[in-house]
């Protein structure tokens, strides 16, 4: 599910579109994937930027860099846990918007409120669509 970034906004509300615009290895979503992913959320802007699978180890590891409106890398790792299965994303991105980056320091608290609104939908998402429990988010 996670590595189906194609599929993110059957169920990740903060994705509006998750294009495919090159194929990865085997034709599908692994290694060399490219997608254009555009992010909406609270705040009244949206985010587009593409997205390259660079890693892929299925089922527990895969990450992409990111370019356009973000810039950087992410990753997505799952585990067991004590309490179940864990899946944790971490990201080093930076906005290439310059009034976003000119806001800078005053803008941050509502920046970062907004982040965290857009992953615990998607958080809340994964969880309704696997028909697990959501423990813990962050």
């Amino acid at each position: 599910m996670l590595a189906t970034t194609k599929r993110y906004p059957e169920w990740w509300k903060g994705v509006r579109t998750a294009t495919v615009l090159e194929p990865g290895e085997g034709g599908g979503d692994g290694v060399g994937t490219l997608y254009r992913l555009e992010w909406r959320s609270v705040l009244p802007y949206s985010l587009q930027f593409d997205s390259r699978i660079t890693r892929f180890e299925a089922p527990h590891h895969f990450e992409g860099q990111v370019s356009g409106e973000l810039v950087g890398v992410g990753a997505w790792r799952l585990f067991d846990g004590p309490l179940g299965t864990v899946a944790l994303y971490s990201r080093d991105v930076s906005t290439t918007r310059a009034w976003m980056n000119r806001l800078g320091l005053l803008a941050r608290p509502a920046f970062v409120w907004n982040h965290g609104y857009v992953m615990r939908q998607g958080a809340r998402g994964l969880a309704e669509k696997l028909d697990a429990e959501l423990i813990a988010h962050s």
